[in-house]
């Protein structure tokens, strides 16, 4: 059984994979970095190392990228949920990318509706990671990418089999006998992609961090949740925590937790065992260990704390 020293990834430590999908070699998405921190995420490269392989009803990973660099229009039938650790970020959605957009700042979230087309870029002026919770073990089965996205990386020597793996041409790769290019959604299933107005997302899938620091000043801010600010059940729960509402006694997790600073400096205990993590870190708690997870420095400090629940990983929740 792993132990919680073998389950805490240091920024610092993440392994990239930068042929993680199929626009890796296409203009404008060819720097970007793909971090699979916990469960077995939607990579389509086998080159993908998976830090911690626990399945625990949902993926965390990452994204790394530099300036004006690019991932591009995608789809996931459950969650994709991002907040910002590094950078200054650009969202956008959309058929063609041009549904709305909204810059995200460091700690701010994003719980991204399931059945769009969305993509994002840092938009800072240096190196940027973006954090991500997927719902399910298997991340909903993968990604679907908009036609264009195929199209534009073919060109460039990638091609996605309907077997969800990447062959590179530039390596001499090709599709084997048995499996064929991944279909390009008809204007029929691509109809059925909505161009959700930007309102409508500002108002019901964003969450930002200095709101979020204020509410959780005596106790924790319920973020993505049934009763949350984000109104949403995708197989887990996401709170918020600050110096006021930090977890000073320890706890029994019921359903396995995962902690993610977004800011200053954090001390966990877990069963004993004591560290200290920052933004970028991440620490999984399993069922029947005790934690406890208190600043460890003055300054500004706010946590997002990750809990599994019994809710099926699937489309975004509506009430």
């Amino acid at each position: 059984m792993s132990t919680i020293q073998n389950r805490i990834v240091r920024y610092g430590e993440l392994q990239p994979c930068k042929t993680a999908f199929i626009d890796a070699h296409t203009p404008g998405s060819d720097q970007k970095e793909n971090f699979t921190i916990v469960g077995g995420g939607v990579s389509e490269s086998p080159d993908q190392h998976v830090h911690i392989t626990d399945q625990i009803g949902f993926n965390i990973g990452a994204a790394g990228q530099p300036p004006n660099c690019r991932n591009s229009l995608h789809s996931h039938t459950t969650a994709e949920v991002f907040f910002v650790a590094k950078g200054r970020w650009r969202f956008f959605w959309g058929r063609h990318g041009t549904a709305g957009e909204f810059i995200a700042e460091e700690g701010d979230i994003f719980n991204i509706p399931t059945g769009i087309f969305r993509g994002f870029e840092n938009v800072g002026q240096d190196y940027g990671m973006i954090m991500a919770i997927l719902g399910g073990d298997d991340a909903g089965g993968g990604v679907t990418w908009a036609p264009q996205v195929i199209e534009d990386a073919q060109a460039h020597g990638l091609m996605l089999g309907d077997n969800g793996v990447l062959y590179d041409s530039k390596k001499g790769e090709a599709l084997p006998n048995n499996v064929n290019p991944m279909p390009l959604l008809t204007e029929d299933q691509l109809n059925a992609y909505p161009e959700v107005p930007v309102e409508d997302v500002m108002g019901k899938y964003v969450a930002r961090y200095w709101d979020l620091m204020a509410l959780s000043a005596n106790k924790p801010a319920v973020v993505i949740g049934e009763n949350g600010l984000i109104k949403d059940k995708p197989g887990f729960e996401v709170d918020f925590l600050g110096r006021g509402s930090s977890v000073t006694r320890p706890v029994k997790a019921d359903q396995p937790v995962v902690l993610m600073p977004a800011s200053g400096h954090w001390h966990i205990s877990v069963d004993g065992y004591e560290t200290t993590v920052s933004s970028g870190d991440t620490a999984l708690v399993l069922p029947g260990e005790s934690y406890s997870v208190t600043p460890s420095m003055t300054g500004h400090a706010g946590m997002y704390r990750i809990t599994a629940t019994e809710d099926p990983a699937g489309a975004t929740w509506t009430g």
